[in-house]
């Protein structure tokens, strides 16, 4: 285990001038990573004033069996959820519980994960759960796969769940250098078609692997997603800027990458907007340096900024992470 974040916790204090008073105050941070244990694909989301990290327990794939979370009311003190959903609560779901994707709607709280690696013609893929409070505990709300099959030849695994500016929600995934995009219905418990009658439609940008994302910032649709292998040094973020939420997405360019004084292979993010402001955070995985364990993935995270064209600066990967930030 890479400890090095204790000690960034711990004193997690960079000293800076207080002007004419010639004092020091302190300026606390979140340290990288942000808590302790082997956490990967982590999805970020704020609900009222809380921040929420869903990630995935990063282990053989055996042992990927259950879902904890993490909260925040400050992005440095985080406390964690156990167990809030779990293979005893989704009986089709037997190893690999992946890379949830959440989202509140009518004072519920959903969940889609990916389970079981599925290949053609095994049980698995796509599921969804529910639950009255955002630490759960949730419940399998189909007791089967949402999505199970190969399609477009996008494994369906890293969903991402986004509502568009009309209240339709719609969900990118997609494994094996494939991503689709789906329509969603009013529950949450099926697919329904697009207007031409199609009910997977084929996205893929340039270079796409996995892990997509979307938000709208000034009323484009930027779509996010991991480039590279999962396990290697060029795995990283990139990302499109479109005017549709169905694209085209044309690769604008890379924005997270590791760092050989830090970390190795950062990717599979998200992204938390705090509401009414332009302040934004990416929050991601990556490996410690020295560390070739293939499952040995931290959580971290780190402001994001814009030019002033709109397009996202590179960010930095860094041990000190982010400042202290309250929801008012």
């Amino acid at each position: 285990m890479n400890y090095l974040y204790l000690s960034v916790l711990s004193l997690g204090i960079l000293l800076a001038s207080c002007g004419q008073s010639g004092k020091k105050e302190e300026v606390v941070k979140s340290g990288n990573p942000i808590f302790e244990g082997w956490y990967a694909d982590p999805e970020g989301i704020i609900y009222d004033d809380t921040y929420w990290i869903y990630p995935t327990w990063s282990d053989l794939y055996e042992n990927q069996t259950f879902f904890d979370c993490f909260s925040s009311k400050d992005l440095i003190t985080w406390t964690k959820h156990a167990n809030i959903l779990d293979n005893t609560e989704v009986k089709w779901a037997k190893r690999a519980m992946w890379a949830p994707a959440v989202f509140r709607e009518d004072n519920k709280y959903y969940l889609f994960f990916g389970a079981n690696d599925v290949h053609e013609g095994e049980v698995g893929g796509i599921g969804v759960a529910v639950a009255d409070r955002p630490e759960g505990p949730y419940k399998d709300l189909l007791g089967k796969p949402l999505i199970n099959d190969i399609v477009n030849g996008a494994q369906p695994i890293d969903q991402f769940v986004f509502k568009d500016k009309d209240g339709t929600y719609y969900m990118y995934y997609g494994g094996w250098r494939h991503c689709n995009m789906v329509k969603l219905n009013d529950d949450f418990t099926g697919l329904v078609p697009f207007e031409d009658g199609e009910i997977y439609k084929e996205v893929t940008p340039e270079s796409y692997v996995e892990g997509p994302f979307m938000f709208i910032k000034d009323g484009k649709y930027y779509f996010m997603w991991s480039e590279g292998g999962w396990t290697g040094p060029d795995y990283s973020v990139a990302y499109a800027i479109s005017d549709s939420p169905f694209g085209p997405f044309n690769r604008v360019g890379t924005i997270l990458q590791q760092d050989m004084e830090v970390a190795r292979g950062a990717g599979h993010h998200s992204v938390m907007q705090i509401p009414g402001t332009e302040e934004y955070y990416i929050v991601y995985h990556r490996r410690p340096i020295g560390d070739d364990t293939r499952d040995h993935r931290e959580t971290c995270i780190e402001q994001m900024t814009f030019d002033e064209n709109g397009f996202i600066n590179p960010v930095k990967i860094t041990f000190e992470g982010v400042e202290k930030r309250e929801i008012k």
